[in-house]
C-alpha cells in the first residue's frame, strides 16, 4: 500500500478516536453532578500515555533505523567486495581476466538496479543477479585450473567467496522488516492516545492542540514506516560507492594494468 494511503488511514482513525473521546466528554459534562468531579488526574494520564507512546515510537524508530543502518553499511562492504575481486583478477591470464572483469561490471549495473527497484518490479533483475553469481562462479572455476597450483589461488576464492556472501546478506537486510505486530502495538496505543487527547483538551484552544499532536504522530509514524520500507519509501541506502566503483571500472581501458608487464 502507497505510504502516503497508510498515512491517511491512521490519520483518520486517530481523528475518528479524538472525536470520539471529546463526545464522551460531553456526554459525561452534561450529567447531573459532573461538575462536582475532580479531574486533577486528568494531567497525569495524559503524561503517562504519551510518555508510554513516546517509548514504543522510540523503540519502533530505533528497529528501523538499525535495519538502515545495515543496508548501509552493506553497500559499502559490496563495493569493496567487488573492487578487491576485480583487482585480483587482473592477476588472472586471458581469457579468464576479460571474461571475469565483464561479468564483474554487469554484476554490479545489476546491483545498483536491484537496489533502486521497487519490490515486485523487480523479478527480471533478480533473475540476472542469480544467473551473474552462476556466470561468476563459472568462470572462477574455470579460471581456478590455471592457478590452482599458487598460493594467490586460496585469497582469489575468498574475494569471490565473500562477493557471493554479500549478495545473500544484501538480499536479507533488504527483506528485515519491523515485525508487523510491532506496528500493530503502535497504531492501538496511537489510536488510545488520541482519544485520550479529544477527551482531556476540550475548548478551542484544546482541540488545537491535540490536532496539532495528532499531526506530529502520525508524521512519527510515516517516518519509521518509510525507513522500514528500503524499496518504496522515500529514505533509501544511498548507491554511491557502488556507483562510484561501476564509474571507475567502465573508464578504465581494458590494458590499464597490463603497462608493466
Amino acid at each position: 500500500m502507497p505510504i502516503l494511503i497508510v498515512g491517511a488511514l491512521v490519520f483518520a482513525a486517530m481523528i475518528g478516536a479524538a472525536l470520539a473521546g471529546g463526545l464522551l466528554r460531553a456526554w459525561q459534562d452534561r450529567r447531573p453532578g459532573a461538575a462536582d468531579e475532580p479531574d486533577g488526574a486528568e494531567g497525569y494520564l495524559v503524561s503517562a500515555v504519551l510518555g508510554l507512546l513516546a517509548l514504543l515510537m522510540g523503540f519502533s524508530f530505533s528497529l528501523a533505523v538499525d535495519r538502515f543502518e545495515t543496508r548501509r553499511v552493506l553497500v559499502l562492504e559490496e563495493a569493496n567486495a567487488i573492487g578487491t575481486a576485480y583487482l585480483r583478477t587482473q592477476l588472472l591470464d586471458p581469457p579468464h581476466r576479460e571474461r571475469i572483469d565483464r561479468i564483474l561490471v554487469n554484476y554490479t549495473d545489476n546491483r545498483i538496479a536491484l537496489a533502486k527497484a521497487s519490490p515486485g518490479d523487480n523479478n527480471d533483475l533478480l533473475r540476472q543477479n542469480d544467473a551473474l553469481i552462476t556466470d561468476l562462479w563459472a568462470a572462477t572455476s574455470a579460471a581456478f585450473v590455471t592457478i590452482k597450483g599458487m598460493d594467490f589461488s586460496s585469497a582469489y576464492l575468498d574475494s569471490i567467496n565473500s562477493l557471493i556472501d554479500l549478495d545473500a546478506s544484501r538480499k536479507a537486510a533488504r527483506a528485515a522488516r519491523v515485525p508487523s505486530e510491532v506496528f500493530a502495538i503502535l497504531i492501538i496505543y496511537m489510536i488510545a492516545t488520541s482519544a485520550v487527547l479529544g477527551y482531556v483538551l476540550i475548548g478551542v484552544r484544546g482541540r488545537i492542540a491535540a490536532g496539532f499532536a495528532l499531526v506530529l504522530l502520525a508524521v512519527s509514524y510515516l517516518l519509521v514506516v518509510d525507513i522500514d520500507r528500503p524499496g518504496r519509501g522515500g529514505v533509501r541506502e544511498s548507491q554511491a560507492p557502488l556507483e562510484q566503483l561501476r564509474d571507475q571500472l567502465r573508464s578504465q581501458q581494458p590494458d590499464i594494468y597490463d603497462r608493466y608487464r
